[in-house]
């Protein structure tokens, strides 16, 4: 397994240079600042990276104030007091992209989401407090308790609300494999996800960096 020291090398070398690679690397968003986010701001990431994936991006963007109006500014009680025929008229709105089994995700978020914050008191406490030592886990509830949240999917939420983890785009994937795991170029099995967990263990243990920053230093080892 390569060490992180080698693998912040190659990068820098890649991007130019220490300082360079330095400046690439976001700024991270605390614990508190997750904890305190509020529910319809998860909801509408959820519901972001739901009609992204396999869509053109930027016609999501363009459209996502008929998003906010649609969906009542993504607030979980008022979603969860829909009818089915508000529903109907939610499938047939043209201010957003009319996908059923994306809209109906929407839905099950919601009811996800709420669920969660009756568990444990908070939704947005719970995403934050979760310990990045087990990002494999919670994409894993995630995937199994939210609707259509599977893959990078969830992994692409987590990073938008200001989670600290890593996201398994092709390069890090590339780089990870470079780096002596056998895997995949799409893993998706236990042992496959549970090296990719302990690589990145062990990275923040050598470098005590976020699992955000490991991300990108392992992406830009490939990417120029």
């Amino acid at each position: 397994m390569l060490k992180f020291e080698e693998l912040y090398l190659r990068a820098a070398e890649h991007k130019g240079g220490v300082d360079v690679l330095e400046q690439l690397l976001p700024e991270a968003s605390s614990v508190e600042a997750v904890a305190s986010l509020d529910e319809r701001r998860f909801l509408a990431e959820m519901t972001r990276c739901i009609f992204q994936a396999g869509f053109v991006w930027r016609v999501i963007n363009q459209k996502w104030q008929g998003f906010e109006d649609v969906f009542h500014g993504f607030d979980v009680n008022t979603i969860l007091s829909l009818q089915p025929e508000d529903w109907e008229e939610i499938c047939a709105d043209t201010r957003i992209v009319r996908n059923r089994q994306k809209i109906g995700a929407v839905r099950v978020n919601a009811q996800f989401i709420e669920d969660i914050a009756l568990e444990t008191g908070s939704f947005g406490r719970f995403i934050a407090d979760w310990p990045a030592s087990d990002l494999i886990g919670l994409l894993e509830l995630l995937k199994k308790r939210g609707a259509r949240l599977g893959g990078n999917t969830g992994q692409r939420f987590l990073r938008n609300v200001g989670k600290d983890s890593f996201y398994l785009g092709k390069d890090v994937i590339r780089c990870l494999q470079n780096s002596g795991l056998d895997i995949k170029d799409n893993p998706t099995s236990k042992k496959e996800l549970a090296a990719i967990q302990q690589a990145f263990n062990q990275w923040h243990e050598e470098s005590n960096r976020s699992y955000t920053h490991i991300s990108k230093i392992a992406a830009y080892t490939i990417s120029s």
